[in-house]
């Protein structure tokens, strides 16, 4: 059975830095795409990096130049090293990945990790 488990969430500053990080244990053929959502209270869930197999990158703009994802793929690990964080940062972090178990890709979640970054 596969797994995605999350660490690094915190309480932070203003303009600190977190590092979240997602470990991906079982049994897979293939991991493809890994990435990151946020879910704030009341919101929906939204992307927040993604990386490909390949290395490719994709951030949502409100992330760009503050946060940088990238990944391990000896270690099948994903971390989103996160800098000058807002207050608007605050959100449960969720780690993914896109995996080949059989014959289709499918989508496995992480229980979501809490970033709170006060003013």
């Amino acid at each position: 059975q596969v797994q995605l488990v999350e660490s690094g969430g915190d309480l932070v500053q203003a303009g600190g830095s977190l590092r979240l990080s997602c470990a991906v244990s079982g049994s897979m053929l293939r991991i493809n795409a890994m990435g990151w959502f946020r879910q704030a209270p009341g919101k929906q869930r939204d992307l927040v990096a993604v990386i490909t197999s390949g290395g490719s990158t994709n951030y949502a703009d409100s992330v760009k130049g503050r946060f940088t994802i990238s990944r391990d793929n000896t270690k099948n690990t994903v971390d989103l090293q996160m800098d000058s964080l807002k207050p608007e940062d605050t959100a449960v972090y969720y780690c993914y990945a896109n995996l080949l178990t059989g014959a289709t890709p499918e989508t496995y979640w992480g229980q979501g990790t809490q970033v709170t970054v006060s003013s």
